[in-house]
């Protein structure tokens, strides 16, 4: 594995991601997004392609500068926690039946691959998303973390939520029924 870069902190706590071979700058921007709005700690990325590609990802929210963002040579979670493939692949459990583990490093495949075998083989979890054809690599993350964070006992819910998580353009509320 390749040294952590400088961030603050590369301790991986209860969500990592790793990010096998991305190439869409469009994609980790859109991945680093994900990241911050459901709090993971940290993102691994496999390959040279983003790196080449780096400096062109859309991550409007500058997500980047709060979790750290690595290359590693090939997936590695930390030993308290569970490897988690995201897959489409035969055996794997359909995510609407999965039990997320409280510590989860998530391996997504490329945009244009498939998570090789001896990768596979080293999770102690995959899982898919069942639906008609496959998903961009984005909205699989995107998919995977929100179902992680709507099976969690520790989500909150409430008007406050809102508040502190809409844009500040955002002012609208729902409008009172009368019954």
């Amino acid at each position: 594995m390749n040294a952590p870069s400088e961030h603050k902190n590369t301790t991986m706590g209860n969500v990592a991601l790793c990010i096998i071979n991305p190439k869409s700058p469009q994609n980790m921007g859109s991945i680093l997004r994900a990241a911050g709005c459901y709090a993971a700690d940290i993102i691994h990325y496999t390959g040279e392609r983003y790196a080449r590609a780096r400096a062109f990802n859309t991550d409007t929210k500058n997500v980047g500068l709060n979790i750290p963002v690595e290359h590693i040579d090939t997936p590695c979670a930390e030993k308290h926690m569970a490897m988690v493939a995201v897959e489409l692949v035969e055996g794997a459990t359909p995510l609407p039946h999965f039990a997320h583990p409280e510590h989860a490093y998530y391996i997504f495949g490329p945009e244009d691959g498939s998570i090789e075998q001896a990768i596979l083989d080293k999770c102690q979890h995959v899982v898919y998303v069942p639906t008609t054809g496959c998903m961009n690599l984005a909205a699989t993350v995107n998919v995977v973390l929100y179902d992680r964070l709507a099976k969690s006992s520790q989500t909150q819910y409430g008007d406050q939520i809102i508040v502190a998580s809409r844009d500040t353009n955002n002012r609208t509320k729902v409008a009172q029924s009368s019954q």
